[in-house]
């Protein structure tokens, strides 16, 4: 049964990468049916811009949409991902990559890094990263697509972007008017509802005009227009986990003259860490951080301190409580972004839940109105995947042996959710770890962490035990010795990306 009205015109608020990302998706289901789409945005509020990092299934997001990667990358001052660069994280001068793509593979019907410390006993003394291609590459400075050199035998590259928010947002929004997408500018005054639902029935703008919908699509950032101010929705606080709750944002030159690295950097200072993202023309950075333990002024400093060149802005200062909505859809609300919920850029995952969650609703939406089970599906499916994402970055700050100052101690010491608890018992016991309900993370991601921050295998899977070591040992210099000759026939990042996708100059 179909509560509301059929679907006939929805309605988007807010623009940004959030509200772009999702008019250029729901603009494919206006072809060949009478469907209004309207984004409402004003020139007068600042977008926060989720980020210019990303993940590998944001490049499936743009193929579907049909966009050609030398464009895109051209246009967004765009540079390739390998994966992230953690420093000072397990203790002050450790340095690990969380590459994207698997520590070697499955073998025998178990993970590599299971076999991998098995090896170790048996003397092999080859760190686990060797059989990563990304994490090979990005130490080398090196890139190429899986297409430049396709052969059976090789391993497949894995990779996302860095890229400039503002300017994807801009090329969505053209993609988006293309295919009718109606942008209306102005800021929203009142939001009326239905007397007999509750749904929102209209919204007035500051110049007077109203606007009716059908569903609406809230992408207004922190204050949750729609799902918080108009429906009150409510939202669960994660604060205890994630204590940072401030980030003052910076963009650089790159004064030294260094070529952009692959990959992105996450540093952790005293209360918090420094973010890097290195685009063709400038880098990226940002200072996340607790204001209980510091202060603005202290926090700017840090990053001033600790970026490649001149900044190229002023420094932008952001407020946040990390967390998220106790309903994703409402009523006729469904909520993307900030609007939805907030978990710290630490592992580039802000673009990616605006990702799924309009893949999701898309595949949920029928145009006959809302049904009370596309709700539940869509607002139970969010909540598991934004906990599993949840729990990922809190092991980050946990997984910390760092006493140098109360931050960190904080961290290292506090409750932390049952399910992380069970993650990291079954890790120390016998390398085991489990990707439950399709969760984001893989197995080498969540090894990648917890080996890089010195959580320690206790054990290992007793099935490794049975391999012939001889024959293990030839099969693993087979998958050193291929990794190596990928990187080695590799160029250098800048010069695939000055190939590939050069980017006008700004």
């Amino acid at each position: 049964m179909n509560y509301g009205n059929p679907i006939k015109h929805i309605v988007i608020v807010g623009g940004g990468t959030a509200g772009w990302m999702a008019a250029a998706v729901l603009s494919r289901l206006k072809k060949g049916r009478t469907l209004d789409i309207t984004l409402i945005e004003s020139e007068e509020i600042g977008t926060v811009g989720v980020g210019e990092a990303t993940i590998p299934p944001f490049v499936e997001f743009n193929q579907l949409l049909e966009i050609d990667e030398r464009e895109l990358l051209s246009e967004v001052q765009g540079s390739f991902k390998l994966g992230i660069q953690f420093q000072n994280w397990g203790q002050l001068g450790d340095s690990y990559i969380h590459p994207f793509g698997a520590y070697g593979y499955h073998m025998g019907g178990i993970s590599f890094h299971q076999i991998w410390r098995r090896m170790q006993q048996a003397g092999d003394k080859r760190p686990i990263q060797a059989f990563n291609l990304e994490t090979m590459a990005a130490y080398f400075g090196k890139f190429a697509r899986t297409e430049d050199y396709a052969q059976e035998d090789l391993p497949p590259v894995n990779y996302a972007y860095h890229l400039d928010a503002g300017r994807y947002a801009a090329f969505l929004r053209k993609y988006a008017e293309a295919r009718g997408v109606i942008r209306q500018e102005g800021r929203i005054s009142h939001t009326t509802l239905a007397d007999e639902t509750g749904f929102v029935a209209s919204l007035k703008l500051e110049s007077g005009k109203a606007i009716s919908g059908d569903l609406f699509v809230d992408c207004s950032g922190f204050r949750g227009l729609l799902i918080e101010q108009a429906l009150g929705t409510g939202y669960e606080d994660w604060t205890h986990w994630l204590p940072c709750n401030r980030a003052v944002a910076l963009p650089c030159d790159r004064d030294d003259g260094s070529p952009p690295p692959p990959f992105t950097k996450a540093t952790a200072h005293s209360a918090g860490w420094q973010w890097q993202v290195p685009l063709q023309h400038r880098n990226g950075n940002g200072h996340v951080y607790c204001d209980a333990y510091m202060s603005a002024d202290e926090a700017h400093e840090i990053l001033v301190d600790n970026i490649a060149g001149k900044p190229t802005a002023e420094p932008n200062h952001l407020r946040f409580v990390t967390g998220r909505r106790k309903k994703f859809w409402n009523k006729n609300v469904v909520a993307l972004g900030l609007s939805a919920g907030f978990m710290e850029p630490l592992e580039s995952t802000s673009i990616h839940l605006v990702n799924t969650g309009v893949n999701k609703l898309v595949a949920l939406l029928t145009l006959e109105g809302i049904n009370p089970a596309q709700v539940e599906a869509f607002n139970r499916l969010t909540a598991k995947e934004y906990a599993r994402i949840r729990d990922f970055l809190i092991l980050h700050y946990n997984a910390t042996e760092r006493t140098d100052s109360d931050f960190w101690n904080y961290c290292r010491t506090m409750s932390v959710p049952d399910t992380l608890t069970e993650k990291v018992e079954l890790f120390k016991t016998n390398g085991q770890i489990f990707r439950e309900e399709d969760e984001l993370f893989t197995e080498t991601s969540w090894a990648a962490v917890m080996m890089g921050q010195r959580i320690v295998m206790g054990g290992h899977n007793p099935v490794a035990d049975t391999f012939d070591l001889p024959a293990t040992k030839s099969e693993m210099d087979e998958m050193e010795k291929s990794i190596r000759f990928v990187v080695q026939h590799m160029p250098g990042h800048e010069d695939y990306l000055k190939r590939y996708c050069p980017a006008p100059a700004i």
